[in-house]
């Protein structure tokens, strides 16, 4: 009984996956301990910065994703990536502004940037994917200046420099209580329904990602990204493919966008537009590893713990080596990021693969 049990947990787990198991013991482990993680947050650990932090991972897990899409899947690099996720953002918070903090309001928002960025990557695909790929890396990364400029003139609308609040639906904000009582001794507060909202979406918009890359057209972008005029010789129209891929990246991206501003509540260039994010957005997918959409999950987990709590071990360090002259002043918290950047360096010298694909790699030699 506990084997066929076992052998239907299997066979639900790889329908779900869409038949792209973890293929690694330890980073199914991983895995689900980030699952359990992001799962039990509010209540295991409920203050403001664990929180953000979580919320960090269910969105940026998503954003990451889409664009291992270009570049993992289909060999394109964009640098407009992160300016679909600032018109997500963008979208929901002026759609909220202007129509009232009413559930519609989110969703003609949300609407309307999809109509935005689905115009938009469009364009830039038929403008750029007729030719070499540098001119499409080079007209994303236009785009995404001029839109970048572009917000930051349109202060009536946008806010300019210092961004816009705004106001969500009553049962997402923090003084909504959904019950009298605590449960597991916190108050299920708006905040609360909030988090397990974007949850949901964001473990969603992952799996939908896992059926889009183990699907017929998944492996079509493989073979374009390993030969792309093998694949045009073989009869698959590869500009088609190339133009939805980027198609359907932006939208996940716009809706990663729509997540974090219900979150955050405000929407500025800094957070979401800027060059910043983009670059962030590069390095998660590195370190987790390219091609596999799982790699984003471990490449935003590591990079945004590094992130936060980097500062906070290196004070505590600096203030143990207090009085030794050069590792004192190595140590201090604001240079935390030169020590990122040089684990960052190490991992992708020994790790070339990212984390994912080492381990996946030492599994298959051990089988």
């Amino acid at each position: 009984m506990n084997k066929e049990n076992t052998m239907l947990l299997k066979q639900l787990a790889s329908h779900v996956l869409s038949d792209d198991l973890p293929r690694s013991r330890l980073l199914t482990v991983l895995l689900l301990a980030v699952l359990a993680y992001l799962l039990m947050a509010p209540f295991v650990l409920p203050g403001a910065r664990s929180l953000n932090v979580a919320i960090t991972i269910c969105v940026f897990l998503v954003l990451v994703g889409s664009f291992d899409l270009l570049l993992g899947y289909s060999g394109m690099v964009s640098f407009a990536h992160a300016m679909f996720y600032g018109i997500g953002a963008y979208g929901v918070a002026i759609g909220l502004n202007k129509w009232g903090t009413t559930w519609s309001s989110i969703l003609l928002g949300t609407l309307a940037a999809m109509a935005v960025s689905t115009v938009l990557s469009v364009l830039m695909a038929l403008i750029s994917l007729r030719v070499k790929a540098i001119f499409y890396t080079m007209t994303t990364l236009a785009v995404a200046s001029a839109f970048g400029a572009l917000v930051m003139r349109l202060n009536s609308l946008t806010g300019g420099d210092d961004g816009r609040n705004f106001g969500v639906p009553e049962v997402l904000t923090p003084g909504f209580e959904l019950f009298e009582d605590e449960v597991f001794g916190i108050v299920i507060s708006g905040k609360v329904l909030t988090y397990y909202l974007v949850l949901v979406c964001a473990v969603a918009l992952f799996l939908l990602m896992l059926r889009i890359v183990n699907s017929r057209f998944g492996r079509v972008l493989e073979a374009i990204r390993e030969n792309e005029f093998r694949a045009d010789a073989i009869g698959y129209r590869t500009l088609y493919y190339k133009l939805a891929v980027n198609t359907v990246a932006a939208l996940i991206a716009t809706a990663a966008g729509v997540l974090m501003a219900l979150w955050l509540r405000y929407v500025g260039p800094q957070t979401t537009v800027g060059f910043n994010v983009m670059l962030n957005i590069l390095l998660m997918a590195v370190l987790g590893g390219l091609g596999t959409v799982y790699g984003a999950v471990l490449g935003v987990v590591v990079f945004t713990v590094a992130e936060n709590y980097l500062q906070l071990l290196l004070q505590k360090i600096s203030a143990a080596t207090s009085g030794v002259p050069v590792v004192e002043h190595l140590l201090q918290p604001d240079r935390w990021l030169l020590w990122f950047g040089l684990v960052f360096v190490l991992a992708v010298y020994f790790f070339p693969t990212g984390i994912v694909g080492n381990l996946r790699e030492r599994a298959s030699r051990q089988r």
